[in-house]
């Protein structure tokens, strides 16, 4: 008797919370669907010419500073755009959250990048990044460590590279 009492409670105190947990919206929000929202963060300017092949914008998430030893960006590259070679001496986090594109780590094959990939360049790994050739690429680019400098610009991309994915 006393089992079927403490089960009875537990159920009239469980519905009891429920309704209260149940909240009605106050005001009517208009949701629109995720393929008409534009971009997250705003284009920001045009990358200097002197790293980059083609189109690219910058827009500054998080700037250097002491506290966090981090600086992020997300970087647009226009169809066929891509960074020069450079290195990194603490490493780099890259994170697609838009289109398709290609990275390639000295001596190895470009690999085909997707939206919602995460690529790790490690410390002092010469690399570069881009857009493919028909579609548009966009990255949250994190750059960690940043005492220890954040990057090493070298050459430009050779169009023979570019075109080596296979």
């Amino acid at each position: 008797m006393v089992r079927i009492l403490v089960i009875a409670a537990t159920l009239a105190a469980g519905i009891s919370f429920t309704s209260y947990a149940q909240t009605t919206p106050t005001a009517s929000v208009a949701v629109k669907p995720a393929s008409t929202q534009g971009p997250v963060f705003p284009k920001g300017n045009r990358a200097p010419a002197t790293n980059f092949t083609g189109t690219v914008y910058v827009y500054s998430l998080v700037k250097d500073e002491p506290t966090f030893n981090c600086a992020s960006s997300n970087v647009t590259f226009e169809p066929g755009a891509r960074s020069n070679w450079h290195s990194h001496p603490a490493g780099q986090i890259l994170m697609v959250t838009d289109g398709l594109g290609y990275y390639q780590e000295e001596g190895q094959p470009v690999r085909l990048l997707h939206k919602g990939e995460v690529v790790k360049a490690q410390p002092n790994v010469k690399h570069w990044h881009g857009a493919s050739p028909k579609q548009a690429m966009t990255h949250i680019a994190l750059n960690v460590n940043t005492e220890k400098g954040i990057v090493t610009w070298l050459n430009p991309v050779t169009d023979k590279e570019y075109n080596s994915y296979r």
